[in-house]
């Protein structure tokens, strides 16, 4: 089974006034700490999908050795800019599944993106997704089986209207980290509470 990730850059961070990408977490910009764990984990290709300000935010990775795609609608939502990411993949690796990935989520490793490949597997499920704060969302992983429902989402939904409309097909890795994203100063000043010297 091959497998791709899709990392999602996109956003402007507009509450948080400056981007979010950018942002130190454990010595790394949170870009570069994404795409390493990306790398690391069994899946087989990457792609970070940009799209506000992309230069600027290529300033936090080697924009040179790794893929990415600039989606430039990533303003009507996030369902674009996954859709830009499946697109790029399909054509240049056609994975046999994909995950999607955050780049403000500053706790998902390697482990984590790992186990959803090795439970897609086990449980015969065409869905692994995570579940934190009474919700089921990403870091998520679809079988090939829903690109197609995927790439035909409005600008409007997101991951989870999948996820939820396939509720029999989903398997839930409990992940409560994942309820950490980065969006306001206070989410930033929580985080370097938590955070833990490598």
């Amino acid at each position: 089974m091959k497998t791709g990730i899709i990392l999602l850059a996109a956003g402007s961070s507009s509450r948080l006034g400056r981007p979010k990408q950018l942002i130190e977490f454990q010595g790394k910009k949170l870009i570069q700490k994404a795409i390493d764990e990306a790398q690391k984990s069994k899946a087989d290709t990457l792609v970070v999908v940009l799209g506000w300000n992309p230069e600027l935010v290529k300033s936090g990775f080697d924009s040179e050795k790794i893929p990415h795609v600039i989606n430039e609608n990533w303003q009507e939502g996030m369902a674009t800019s996954m859709q830009a990411g499946l697109r790029f993949l399909l054509e240049k690796e056609q994975p046999d599944q994909v995950i999607l990935m955050l780049v403000d989520q500053p706790f998902v490793d390697v482990g984590l993106l790992d186990q959803l490949i090795s439970l897609k597997g086990k449980s015969g499920k065409g869905i692994v997704a995570c579940s934190y704060s009474d919700t089921l969302g990403v870091p998520v992983i679809f079988d090939q089986t829903y690109f197609k429902e995927m790439l035909e989402l409005k600008v409007s939904e997101g991951a989870k209207k999948v996820i939820l409309r396939n509720a029999d097909d989903v398997f839930e890795l409990d992940f409560p980290q994942g309820a950490v994203d980065l969006d306001t100063e206070e989410d930033l000043k929580r985080l370097k509470d938590l955070e833990i010297p490598e």
